[in-house]
């Protein structure tokens, strides 16, 4: 929060409101504050989730999960826009910019900047918490000093000029507030942290709202002092700080002169840091929000493709930068348009989120058990909800009317693609059906009109063949259909000799069919354990295990499971040697070692990359529906255990698996895999990123782990483009 709103608004502010702007500050931490309250509720009921999307979603339906994915995104981008805008400012007072075209030279150093960030985020370099102390701290210590120097030059006649404390009467004090109420975003994202947290319960409320409170203080003492050494009128709305600094320090202090001018400059370094940071912490979280949104379907995961060099979400990222160069471009010559257009969706969501915490309460929701709960519900969550969508009321037709269009847009979007894919129907949904015969038919028919209608999650595609690999791979299956909401699809592939036609094969198939009856009969009775629904289809083939990648693409698989086919895997990879130099992966695929499947404890080794991504989507969904007890390993150079264990812990929070042990190791990385793996049921290994040619000369790691390790071995390979260089010799 401590970032471009306090660097860039207050003279914005201040010439709408005259002094009284300390109030505005002040009603835009209360009414956060309210909002607070709530999120911490929701944060500690939910501490794995995180995030606005998700608990609207949740408990609102996917309808209004669109509202707030849109929202929050929309949001997000209007404020990297106003955030690169307030960039441009500060860099204008040191590099004279010129104007081209239409554009100011703000709007140019905006520009500049904004493809800086999303160039930084594209190549995937991003802060890391310890940089993001670190810029924190700077920003405080500077902005402390400025206030002590500030506190000095006061003089309460410039505060109060010639007009008095509020020039424009108290009338000004809430539209002014929908101005700044930008500086408060970001106290609701602490909650997308809460599982990082040790006892959340305690500790995730007084950060949320222990944030908000400090903020506020900080707001409020920084403004009176700006405005106690400028006159309001005189107050710069470009580099508020930056003046304010010339002024409150003194010209020399004995013989150091330029005491004043380096002030300023050093306010001004701040302020490029504030923005900077800012700008790019919410270009990397819309990313995230998207990641959320294509999970459930509400987006297409096209939007999602990982980069295959970087890693990083590149689509995602283009499109979200996109739009912030055309809200620079289009409407930076007005800050205030970008400032309000952020926190009206922002408050959108807000109030959602309240309206979301009461569903949960009154819908009893079983797995929802807050360690904090809001005071005085429900005239908490009311209220905030209440003064979210007051303060909306006081932006101006601009600002309404773009959040109106992009409410719009997220509801037909809802309606046109989303309805048709997603399947979960939210809490409130759920209170609705079963309660029917209670409620009136007008509520009933409008919770109908928009429930999701999409046919079933992603289907797990199972290539069985062998009776005794049939209940380990239909268990793998099952698992990751119940924890991604999808369905089982059993396929027993039966090879025909070349020498028989499939049609004569076809003709004379009672035998086929009894064995498979028998076996397709076990995988229904082994995927009823996890309540999931199963389809099961008989195939004859020539080709046999080739038949799997054409099963999968004809019946549109977006995984599939099957048992170790020997030397064909001996790259260390699903595809056989030509079909890896021909095609790419038509899904991810799960490669299982072993006939008896023990999930009890699993043992995920990992250095990263997209198959490993893979490997913790299926160990959470061990951990989630069968309670597997999932351990990471992590094998490092020697020196280097501090760096790794910092690597593995942010990976495991990304990737949800936040409350599994985590193995630092050094050593070689296959001797180390093979000693600490004996001690497991499980080991999941992603497929190799190395070239065919490399892998002939040099083997295979995951290979030699299948091959010597007594523990059973899963190889995970997700689907990526490869050039046939990057397929003979691997990526950088």
């Amino acid at each position: 929060m401590i970032g471009a709103g306090i660097f860039v608004l207050p003279g914005v502010a201040a010439n709408a409101a005259g002094p009284i702007v300390v109030v505005s500050f002040v009603v835009g931490g209360l009414i956060a504050m309210v909002n607070a309250l709530s999120v911490s509720e929701l944060g500690t009921a939910m501490p794995k989730a995180g995030g606005g999307y998700y608990y609207i979603n949740k408990s609102l339906g996917p309808m209004f999960g669109s509202i707030a994915g849109m929202g929050d995104w929309m949001g997000l981008a209007f404020a990297s826009a106003f955030y690169c805008i307030g960039f441009g400012q500060y860099l204008a007072v040191f590099v004279p910019l010129p104007d081209v075209a239409f554009l100011n030279s703000i709007q140019i150093g905006a520009l500049i900047a904004g493809a800086i960030f999303v160039g930084v985020n594209y190549i995937g370099a991003k802060e890391t918490g310890g940089v993001q102390t670190v810029i924190v701290f700077i920003l405080l210590s500077l902005l402390t000093v400025f206030a002590a120097a500030g506190f000095f030059s006061f003089d309460y006649a410039t505060l109060a000029g010639e007009d008095g404390l509020a020039p424009f009467g108290t009338g000004a004090i809430l539209p002014v507030t929908a101005l700044v109420f930008v500086s408060f975003l970001g106290y609701a994202k602490i909650a997308t942290v809460a599982e990082e947290l040790k006892n959340p319960g305690r500790n995730l409320p007084i950060a949320i709202i222990g944030s908000v409170g400090i903020v506020t203080v900080i707001y409020a003492i920084l403004v009176t002092t700006m405005l106690g050494v400028v006159p309001w009128p005189d107050l710069s709305q470009d580099a508020p700080v930056a003046q304010a600094a010339q002024v409150a320090f003194p010209a020399s202090i004995g013989p150091i002169s330029g005491v004043a001018a380096g002030a300023a400059a050093i306010m001004t370094v701040g302020a490029l840091l504030a923005t900077a940071s800012s700008a790019n912490a919410s270009i990397l979280a819309s990313a995230r929000i998207n990641f959320a949104m294509g999970r459930d379907k509400i987006v297409t995961n096209w939007l999602n493709e990982i980069h295959p060099n970087y890693a990083t979400p590149y689509r995602s990222i283009l499109v979200t930068g996109g739009l912030i160069i055309v809200f620079i471009a289009f409407l930076g010559r007005d800050i205030e348009v970008l400032a309000k257009a952020a926190s009206v969706l922002h408050l959108i969501v807000y109030a959602l989120l309240n309206v979301g915490l009461i569903v949960f309460r009154e819908a009893d929701t079983p797995e929802y058990d807050p360690d904090f709960t809001v005071p005085l519900y429900p005239i908490t969550p009311i209220l905030g909800a209440v003064l979210s969508l007051g303060l909306v009321a006081f932006m101006d037709r601009i600002e309404i009317a773009l959040s109106a269009g992009f409410v719009l847009v997220a509801i037909v979007w809802y309606f046109v693609y989303a309805r048709g894919k997603t399947t979960q129907h939210g809490v409130l949904s759920d209170y609705i059906s079963n309660r029917e015969e209670q409620l009136p038919d007008q509520v009933v028919n409008a919770a109908d009109a928009v429930a999701p209608n999409g046919t079933g999650g992603p289907t797990i595609m199972v290539a069985l063949a062998n009776p005794r690999t049939e209940s380990a791979l239909i268990t793998l299956a099952g698992a990751l259909a119940k924890h991604k909401g999808g369905r089982v699809l059993a396929t027993h592939i039966v090879t025909v000799p070349d020498q028989t036609a499939l049609e004569t094969a076809a003709a004379n198939r009672a035998q086929i069919d009894a064995s498979s009856e028998s076996l397709l009969d076990d995988a229904k009775a082994d995927a009823a354990a996890f309540d999931v629904p199963i389809e099961t289809k008989t195939i004859l083939s020539h080709r046999g295990i080739e038949e799997v990648f054409d099963a999968a693409q004809t019946n549109d698989a977006d995984t599939v499971v099957m048992g170790y086919g020997g030397t064909r895997f001996a790259g260390g990879r699903a595809e056989g040697t030509l079909d890896e130099l021909a095609h790419d992966l038509p899904c991810d695929f799960l490669v299982l070692d072993g006939q008896d499947l023990d999930i009890s404890d699993v043992l995920v080794p990992t250095a990263g990359g997209l198959s490993s991504d893979l490997s913790a989507e299926v160990a959470s969904a061990l951990q989630e529906t069968v309670d597997a007890a999932v351990s990471l390993l992590h094998v490092v150079d020697p020196g280097e255990d501090a760096s790794g264990r910092e690597f593995i812990r942010e990976w495991a929070t990304e990737h949800d698996l936040s409350d599994a042990d985590i193995h630092i190791e050094t050593g070689d990385v296959e001797t180390t895999i093979e000693r600490v793996g004996r001690d497991y049921s499980l080991v999941i290994v992603g497929a190799t990123e190395r070239g065919l040619l490399s892998r002939i000369v040099r083997g295979s790691l995951v290979f030699d782990l299948i091959e010597t390790l007594d523990t059973p071995v899963l190889l995970t390979e997700r689907p990526s483009s490869r050039s046939l260089r990057e397929r003979l010799f691997g990526r950088k």
